[in-house]
């Protein structure tokens, strides 16, 4: 980049385009931003192709495309391309992918044999779209970021997260991760929210299938409010079994919190049936055009996506942004 686009990035405001999967998400952001919304034309053909055109004038400005690839995960990643190709052929300077939830991120290993590698191919069509860098949030494997051959702006909402916990004025809880491969994530909220930490030790049966085998550190849990994060909710079969047996070894509330709630399936029947007090997820992925269960609580990441897009406008570290929220 050189020196007259650098200083023509930093002078002109950012241009953020929502797509239809995270528009009322990219609503807010621009609020944040203190920008307009940047219009945007989403229209299928009787064949059902996608028709993307952007209706204002992106020439040489710094570009920052909003799109979840959840479900309908194919529909919209096809827009998403598609807004990224547009983006290049108006001749936008730089263009910054903004995935909230990056959709087929948990086909990210061969772990059987002849089956496709969708988290690499996804991030190579990104790419190839005209994508010069992403910016995303709590990809279900920190290495899918390898799987760019861009810079990739990670950011955590997990402060989002245990914001929330501390203004709730609970007391007297314990942190639990909802099967093995999630102690890691689980010790950091732990440690954050200075807890005693439990895992749930899981068997999954089939896809979207598990089955609670023990509790490790049940000793913590009698009589005490708990507190089970993970990335994301899909069909909630893992987060009501735990709370099954976690009210079964003396817990006194039960809370679930999740950063992406993808709730397909019976996701919402079995919340509602679990013995949860409360499930608290973000609009990494929009709950809008769905009544949700009265359990089932919000948070926005707006703020925190707006940060980034700041940051990155204007050339700063955006890995300060999380000493700056975790102050």
């Amino acid at each position: 980049m050189n020196r007259l686009t650098h200083y023509s990035l930093v002078c002109e405001a950012p241009v953020v385009i929502p797509g239809p999967a995270s528009r009322k998400l990219g609503d807010e952001m621009c609020k944040h931003l203190n920008i307009e919304v940047t219009g945007l034309e989403v229209r299928q053909f009787s064949d059902s192709e996608t028709f993307v055109k952007v209706l204002d004038n992106i020439r040489g400005r710094d570009v920052f495309i909003v799109q979840s690839t959840n479900s309908p995960a194919n529909d919209h990643l096809m827009e998403l391309l598609l807004m990224l190709d547009a983006a290049h052929r108006a001749s936008a300077a730089r263009i910054t992918a903004v995935i909230p939830y990056y959709g087929y991120a948990r086909q990210d290993r061969k772990d059987q044999g002849r089956v496709a590698l969708s988290a690499k191919l996804v991030a190579n069509l990104i790419t190839t779209g005209g994508a010069d860098r992403i910016l995303t949030i709590d990809l279900h494997s920190g290495q899918i970021q390898g799987f760019f051959d861009l810079p990739v702006d990670h950011l955590q909402a997990g402060q989002v997260l245990t914001d929330w916990v501390k203004d709730s004025g609970l007391k007297d809880f314990v942190v639990v991760s909802p099967d093995v491969g999630n102690v890691k994530l689980a010790r950091n909220y732990a440690n954050l929210l200075d807890a005693p930490l439990a895992i749930v030790d899981k068997r999954r049966t089939a896809p979207n299938v598990s089955e609670v085998m023990s509790i490790i550190g049940d000793e913590e849990i009698p009589g005490k409010n708990v507190l089970i994060f993970d990335d994301m909710i899909d069909t909630a079969g893992t987060i009501c079994n735990a709370s099954e047996a976690l009210r079964e070894r003396g817990a006194k509330d039960v809370y679930a919190l999740a950063v992406h709630g993808v709730l397909s399936g019976k996701a919402f029947e079995r919340l509602e049936a679990a013995p949860l007090r409360e499930v608290i997820i973000t609009d990494t992925i929009s709950q809008a055009e769905r009544p949700l269960p009265s359990k089932i609580r919000v948070l926005s990441v707006a703020p925190l996506l707006a940060k980034a897009i700041e940051r990155i406008h204007d050339h700063r570290s955006v890995s300060d942004l999380f000493h700056e929220l975790a102050r």
